[in-house]
């Protein structure tokens, strides 16, 4: 059986994952920096952990301390964001030690980096495939879902509904977000777009305005549905964007807090002659979502699901991954 590695796995969604992948009976081990909580978690789990950090240049060579922790491994799963900080080096890592690399990041940058580096990973016999939480599992799918609509599609527009709390790798994610700055990809290139304006969507209880934001979304929706303008919007409710200090966030919603706040997203095609496609999905809470999905990623690549390059969900598991998991619908307009 191959083997998984779970890294970041003591984090709020990492636990959970590792957790989730202990009940499907995956071949896993688990990793981090810290010794003290990684050894209770594999003692909770009865599974092997590991200790190493990771660092090093956006680009260049892997760390040989990071590639020589990945002995043994078949998949790595990363879950320490922000993964501005940790995608690069592990990704590199993966490249030199042979191993696929599957995070759950919604930053554009991470998705950029593992474009740039796939003809190289697919020389490797390597896939990076980020992004297999939520986001990007139920966008991508609806994004191919509403493109297989329409005769000729020429944009795609995706806004995502963020309801209820925050955790706190989240909030410290979206502030890469934030800092890579507005862009749209417009023919096929990505370009700065300051200039863009908030809209209207509705997630089914009317109109809401969403401002412009630039998720991982505009990289992969270009290559799962070969859509050449494509723009991201977020809708934010309640105290979902927190200010302040963000390392003094809690680590996460609490299971009730969950339960409270289902997920959804809404995806619309506008095709050559002006008529405009829209679905949306909804899913349980991107907290519960995202373990089951990076989980149930995991286990289909380990069983040889794998196309070696730069990914996308969508596009390696199909349209319909994201209706796999439990809870979740897609209405069209």
């Amino acid at each position: 059986m191959k083997k998984l590695l779970i890294y970041g796995a003591t984090g709020y969604t990492g636990r959970m994952a590792a957790e989730r992948a202990k009940a499907s009976g995956l071949d896993f081990e688990i990793a981090g920096r810290n010794r003290q909580t990684l050894a209770s978690l594999a003692d909770a789990l009865a599974v092997p952990f590991r200790i190493f950090s990771v660092g090093g240049a956006v680009d260049g060579d892997a760390d040989a301390g990071t590639t020589q922790s990945l002995a043994g491994i078949d998949v790595l799963l990363n879950f320490a964001g922000p993964f501005a900080q940790t995608a690069a080096p592990l990704m590199r890592a993966c490249l030199d030690a042979g191993v696929d690399y599957l995070d759950i990041t919604a930053e554009i940058n991470v998705y950029r980096l593992a474009e740039r580096l796939g003809a190289e990973a697919a020389e490797a016999d390597v896939m990076l495939l980020p992004g297999v939480g939520w986001d990007v599992v139920p966008t991508d799918c609806l994004a191919v879902h509403v493109a297989q609509r329409v005769h000729d599609p020429k944009s795609l527009s995706v806004a995502l509904q963020v309801p209820g709390a925050m955790s706190r790798g989240s909030a410290m994610s979206v502030s890469e977000i934030i800092g890579a700055g507005l862009m749209a990809r417009v023919d096929g290139h990505l370009v700065a777009t300051p200039e863009a304006q908030p809209r209207d969507f509705d997630f089914g209880e009317g109109p809401v305005q969403c401002a412009p934001l630039s998720f991982g979304d505009l990289v992969t929706g270009w290559h799962s549905t070969g859509i050449s303008n494509i723009a991201m919007y977020v809708h934010v409710s309640g105290e979902a964007f927190p200010e302040g200090d963000l390392s003094q966030l809690p680590d996460g919603p609490t299971a009730e807090q969950r339960e409270a706040h289902r997920a959804r997203a809404v995806a619309e095609v506008t095709a050559a002659d002006g008529t405009v496609f829209r679905s949306m999905i909804e899913t349980i809470n991107g907290y519960s979502y995202t373990p089951l999905s990076a989980v149930e990623a995991a286990r289909r690549v380990l069983e040889g699901e794998r196309r070696p390059g730069f990914e996308t969900p969508a596009r390696l598991f199909g349209g319909g991954f994201a209706g796999t998991i439990e809870g979740t619908t897609i209405t069209d307009f």
